[in-house]
Order: structure tokens, then sequence, then C-alpha cells
């Protein structure tokens, strides 16, 4: 009898001590789990997130120089889906301050009522100028026949020198504060990882990047030599161009602009020379900033929109009534 106490007594204890075992060893797991979840939360971890891997890694460029971002728009059935798109991007790119110029006697509501209803009103300006009649794209001439965009982009030009010096003056004649200028047409597509690039772009330098889907090829892209210096470009169309490069290519900083007050676009040179109008009177190729991981990197994309077919809406119209009656489309 004494034995099977014995016995049972055994077992109890043997019993006991194995939970006993359990219990601290899932303490002493779990405090090792708080201490790496807090490791993580505090040390390493807090770093990381900071250094883009939270929610402001969608927001880039919260501090930086300003970026004058010059888009030159008309009125067609796709204008306010292309500012939309763009809209977007630029919101998420705090220091880009946008100008929009439209091509036209008059502001339009249609770009308005846009900016606020993006909340953009703050972080833009709407300009007009319209483009003189004999330099007007007609009926089915194609849109390389003509300059585009020339009237546009010069009135910009004119607001933010204006603009600029303005600013000097105010601050009593101080050393202006650094500021760049981009082209940004409202057909493209950006990365806001551009405008980061674009935001180290140095004072008294043109930064330069590749462009996807433009002139033919898969992508135009500058041509650096082992030290970084561009040695030219690859593109296929022109290549014998002073500047073979596309409008969405480059960025400029502000003082080279108010240096060279001649810098602007003509309607007196030939088709694909916009680009080196403007450039020839700013820098050489050898001297400007490569940038997108030495030009590694595509962050900017020359798409187009394809011309809706609106077959119905014409028949519709002809009988005096339209689809969008009241509609802003």
């Amino acid at each position: 009898m004494n034995q099977e106490v014995r016995f049972r007594l055994k077992h109890v204890i043997i019993f006991l001590s194995i939970i006993g075992f359990l219990f601290f060893y899932s303490l002493s797991s779990n405090r090792d789990c708080e201490s790496e979840q807090s490791s993580r939360s505090n040390g390493d971890g807090a770093d990381a997130w900071e250094a883009g891997q939270g929610r402001d890694a969608f927001l880039p460029n919260r501090r930086g120089p300003t970026i004058y971002a010059v888009t030159p728009t008309y009125s067609r059935p796709v204008q306010k889906a292309e500012l939309t798109r763009l809209s977007h991007v630029i919101r998420l790119v705090p220091n880009v301050f946008w100008v929009i110029v439209e091509d036209a006697s008059q502001t339009s509501s249609l770009v308005t009522n846009l900016l606020r209803r993006n909340g953009l009103q703050d972080r833009s300006v709407q300009l007009f100028a319209k483009t003189p009649t004999n330099f007007k794209l007609k009926g089915k001439d194609p849109n390389w026949l003509k300059p585009r965009g020339v009237e546009q982009r010069n009135e910009a030009l004119r607001w933010i020198r204006n603009r600029l010096k303005h600013d000097s003056l105010g601050d009593g004649g101080t050393e202006q504060s650094h500021s760049i200028v981009y082209f940004m047409d409202d057909d493209n597509t950006y990365s806001t990882e551009l405008f980061e690039e674009i935001s180290k772009i140095e004072r008294g330098k043109v930064g330069v990047w590749p462009v996807g889907l433009v002139g033919g090829l898969m992508v135009e892209k500058p041509v650096l030599n082992r030290d970084g210096l561009v040695l030219g470009f690859n593109s296929a169309w022109k290549p014998e161009r002073p500047f073979p490069l596309d409008m969405a290519g480059f960025a400029i900083s502000s003082d080279l602009l108010l240096e060279n007050p001649q810098a602007q676009f003509s309607y007196e040179v030939e088709r694909g020379y916009q680009e080196s109008e403007i450039l020839r009177h700013l820098t050489i190729a050898h001297d400007m900033q490569p940038l997108a991981n030495q030009c590694k990197d595509v962050l900017v994309w020359h798409t187009r929109t394809e011309t809706p077919k609106l077959d119905a809406e014409k028949t519709l119209q002809k009988s005096g009534k339209i689809s969008n009656d009241g509609m802003e489309v």
C-alpha cells in the first residue's frame, strides 16, 4: 500500500514538474517576443520606418527646392482626364508648384474646378496664352506639323521669372532660394520618384535622365563616360540635334533662367529643335547633371492618350442634343 502511494506521489511530482517547466518556458518565450517586437519598434525598426518603409515613403520630398512644373494644355475631350491623372501625382509631391497655361483667350472653369477639387489652389497658378492663328494646326494636320506649346511655355517662363525677381526683392536682395523648372506635358506618365531626382539638381545646372517610349526607341537616355559625365545621347530620331532629348528628360535650375533671359522657345526652329533652342542658352552636354541612378532608371514615359471615338456623339449633336448636357466630362 505504501509502495502504491509512493508510486502515485512520484507521478504527481513528475506531472507538476512538467507543468511548471512549460509554464516558465512560455513566460520566457513571451518576454523574448516582446523584446524583439520592442526592438523593431524602437530600434532598427523605427529607423527603417523613417528611412522610407512607412506612409511617408509615398510622399517624397517633404522638404526641398520648389519645382515649378509647367503644363501647357488645351481644350479637348480628354483634357480633364489628362489633368486629373497629373494632379494626383502632384498632390503626392509637396514641393511641386503647378503652372498650368491654357491655349485660350482666358482661363477655363474646367481647370479652375479641377484645381479646387484636388486642393491645389495654393500650389498652382492658372495662366492663359493663345497660340497665333498661323501656328495653329488645322483639320487633319498631323500633330508634328507645327510647334506646339511654344506660346504657353514662354508665358510660364515669363511668370516664373517675374515671381523669382519679386521674391528676391522681398528678401531684401539676399541670395535667391533654390528652385527648379520642369516642363511637364499633360499626356506623359510620371513616377513620383522623378521629382525626388529633380530636387537633387544643383544651382547652375540642368539635370537630365532617361525617357521611356520616345523617338522610336524603348528609351532615350544620356550616354555617360566612366567619370559620369554626359558624352551625348542615344537618340535615333534626328541625332544631329545639339540636344537630342525629349522635353520630359530635363529640368533647369531657375538661376540659369534668370541669368539668361533670352532662353525661351521659338516658332522659328524646325521640328524637334525646341529642347535644343532653350538649352543652347543654358548649358553644354558635358556640364549637365545626370540623375536617376546615373541615367539607368526610367521614371517618366512619353505616353499618349488615344483619341476617343465619338461618332455617336457627333450624330447626337446633329439633332441638337449632347450626352454630357449639364456635366463636365
